[in-house]
């Protein structure tokens, strides 16, 4: 695990930062793809672990969530729109297009089984020390978790830091083949945005901490 802020650390979960986990004090934030069940549980060493949850329920963020759940005996959470999708497995079921090649690919390979949310998660819920907040848009469930006292941000896919093909850093909206309402998703954007992070830690791509980028890219609508 690589520290990022005080009881926040970083699992990156294939090369480059393409996919990553965090540890936010004793939860784990997202799961990766369904491969990633092994490379979790080493990157999280002898650290308790007390809870698992879903920024949103997406094949490369829920995918190793049932095996992690299962092997360290710990409840597991997410956004009460996502719920459906955690439980029953169909990650992909609410993309624009659930039939396309890349949603049946991802599906197939990368999402894990379903397995039961012990606790939805809504607006001012708290998650240690970090608040709950709707952002949704990329999924109907999206949450977010943000801590005021350093600004720091849990952000998932509001946002992704690098282009999906080449890997190479940048901040854009995520892709629009895997997010259900476009328009909905940049109104998040700009939520996260009037936050003025400090530091902003994201499903794909590396921990950014010049967020005026943040900025710019919510005043582009």
């Amino acid at each position: 695990m690589k520290k990022i802020a005080q009881d926040v650390f970083q699992i990156q979960l294939l090369p480059r930062n393409s996919i990553n986990a965090y540890v936010i004090g004793s939860v784990l934030v997202d799961a990766g793809i369904r491969s990633s069940g092994v490379k979790i549980l080493n990157g999280i060493g002898n650290k308790e672990i007390k809870a698992h949850v879903l920024t949103h329920a997406h094949a490369d963020h829920q995918g190793a969530s049932a095996f992690v759940c299962k092997t360290l005996n710990i409840p597991f959470w997410c956004g009460e729109e996502d719920k459906t999708t955690a439980v029953n497995g169909l990650v992909t079921s609410k993309f624009p297009d659930p039939d396309s090649l890349i949603s049946r690919l991802q599906q197939r390979y990368w999402a894990g089984p379903g397995y039961p949310v012990e606790k939805t998660l809504k607006e001012g819920d708290m998650v240690g020390d970090f608040q709950v907040l709707n952002t949704p848009g990329h999924s109907d469930g999206h949450i977010v978790f943000w801590r005021e006292s350093d600004r720091v941000l849990i952000a998932g896919d509001v946002v992704i830091n690098m282009n999906m093909l080449t890997t190479i850093p940048g901040l854009s909206e995520p892709p629009a083949i895997f997010t259900k309402d476009i328009i909905t998703n940049r109104q998040s954007i700009k939520k996260i945005a009037s936050l003025n992070p400090n530091i902003l830690c994201v499903g794909h791509g590396p921990p950014l901490y010049d967020t005026k980028q943040l900025l710019d890219l919510a005043n582009q609508w």
